[in-house]
C-alpha cells in the first residue's frame, strides 16, 4: 500500500480544544493547506494560522445558523474522490476541485 502525503485538510469543530496547536503543526511543519468554517476559521486566523474559508472553496455562504456550510459538491467530491481512479482524477480536474486529504470534525452536542 502506498501512502499519499496530506496536502489539504478540512477542519470544522464545535469543541475547539487543541485545534490551534494541531492546525498550526499541520500548516507549519507539514505545509498542509487548511480549509475551515465559521468560528473555527476565525479562531485559526486570529491565532495566525493560515486558513482558507470554506466559502472561498464552495462559493456559497453558511445556512441554518452555520449548520450547513460544508455540504457542497466541491467539498464532498474533494473528500470522496478515489485518486487511484483516473476517471475521478479527471472529473476533479475538469471541475477545478482540489482533493481533500484529511477531515477533522466533531459535531454539535
Amino acid at each position: 500500500m502506498t501512502t499519499t502525503p496530506i496536502k489539504r485538510a478540512l477542519i470544522s469543530v464545535f469543541d475547539k480544544t487543541g485545534i490551534v496547536d494541531f492546525s498550526r503543526a499541520l500548516a507549519d511543519e507539514f505545509g498542509v493547506e487548511i480549509i475551515s468554517t465559521g468560528g473555527t476559521a476565525k479562531l485559526l486566523a486570529d491565532a495566525g494560522v493560515p486558513v482558507t474559508q470554506v466559502e472561498t472553496v464552495t462559493g456559497a455562504g453558511e445556512m441554518l445558523d452555520g449548520r450547513v456550510k460544508t455540504l457542497h459538491p466541491r467539498i464532498h467530491a474533494g473528500i470522496l474522490a478515489d485518486r487511484r481512479n483516473p476517471d475521478h482524477v479527471q472529473q476533479l480536474a475538469d471541475a477545478g476541485i482540489e482533493p481533500i486529504d484529511l477531515v477533522v470534525v466533531n459535531l454539535y452536542p
